[in-house]
């Protein structure tokens, strides 16, 4: 009876380890996650510094890192073989071509986008093609394009309003709304930056599938992914200078928009987008809702492990919370 006892204590030593484990990794990985959503690193321009810097400092064009390079993604999800945009898509994406008639405007499809990937990045192919949902997939073409190619990525329901020139002389930047994660519906770059690096290199082991779609988008390939590796590579960027946050706070009162426009979108919604849009909006209610059904799991769980602990008592295999001779 002594070895069952010391094998008990053993199994409940490395339980407490175990669970400890368990505890710091959780809450390594929490933390990293809230860091998402709050201050983020980098300096933050609005579009009419970046006007403005451009102007006023009439920067010498030879200093400019980005290519003269437009990339767009259509991917038809219900009929590849149709390529043809959208009226509507088309007539903003026309608005990007027209001021800026000298750019290479590149249109990349569902065929082209994998070619492209074949032939530069074979080895992510897997990952691709076992992507759950379609708009992963474009996610994860984006950030290549631009470590490939450099340029500027739009997505198809922003249009422009302005020359992109002064846009050029940031090696790496990305749009922030104001609130919340950071936004990949416009990037830009010059090709082989260790940011894109870094960015395309962490797609593996981001590939998972959570329960909810929308946690699935934004934590593999999405705004979360793209945030949490920014802020990755700000921790371990040494003497590299902050990369740039281009703003593009949408809400009344904030810093107009002077290159960019929006039209349409919504085309990877799910059922699940509006869930999380009102935890957005209702961040204390949310807590708070967590709070109440933590408190009542809790007070359900004590009764169950008292009458467990009670049915052992009695049936004489423990006294005192410990196995004792039979």
């Amino acid at each position: 009876m002594l070895v069952m006892n010391r094998k008990i204590r053993v199994w409940k030593l490395a339980a407490i380890i175990f669970a400890i484990v368990v505890f710091c990794f959780l809450t390594l990985r929490i933390s990293n996650f809230i860091h998402i959503f709050g201050k983020h690193a980098g300096d933050a321009l609005t579009q009419q510094q970046v006007l403005d810097a451009y102007e006023i400092n009439k920067v010498d064009e030879t200093s400019a890192v980005v290519p003269r390079i437009i990339h767009q993604i259509f991917h038809n999800w219900t009929d590849p073989d149709h390529e043809s945009l959208p009226a509507d898509w088309n007539a903003t994406r026309q608005t990007c071509l027209s001021f800026n008639p000298e750019w290479e405007h590149l249109l990349w499809t569902t065929k082209s986008s994998r070619a492209f990937l074949e032939k530069e990045y074979a080895w992510f192919l897997p990952t691709y093609d076992n992507y759950k949902l379609p708009i992963q997939k474009i996610d994860a073409v984006r950030y290549f394009l631009i470590r490939h190619y450099g340029g500027i990525y739009i997505d198809l329901d922003n249009g422009c309003r302005h020359s992109l020139e002064p846009l050029r002389y940031y090696p790496a930047w990305v749009t922030d709304g104001g609130h919340g994660a950071l936004s990949n519906n416009i990037l830009g770059g010059e090709p082989q930056h260790a940011f894109w690096t870094l960015l395309t290199d962490s797609l593996n082991s981001y590939a998972w599938n959570y329960p909810l779609p929308y946690l699935t988008i934004c934590y593999s390939t999405g705004q979360w992914f793209e945030t949490a590796i920014w802020e990755k590579f700000h921790r371990r960027r040494g003497n590299v200078q902050p990369l740039t946050r281009v703003m593009m706070d949408g809400r009344p009162g904030k810093a107009p928009w002077v290159f960019f426009s929006h039209s349409r979108g919504g085309t990877w919604d799910n059922w699940d987008n509006k869930l999380f849009q009102w935890i957005g909006e209702h961040v204390g209610g949310f807590i708070l809702i967590l709070a109440v059904l933590t408190i009542s799991t809790l007070a359900a769980a004590l009764p169950i492990w008292k009458g467990i602990r009670r049915f052992y008592s009695r049936s004489g295999l423990v006294e005192r919370g410990r196995y004792r001779p039979v």
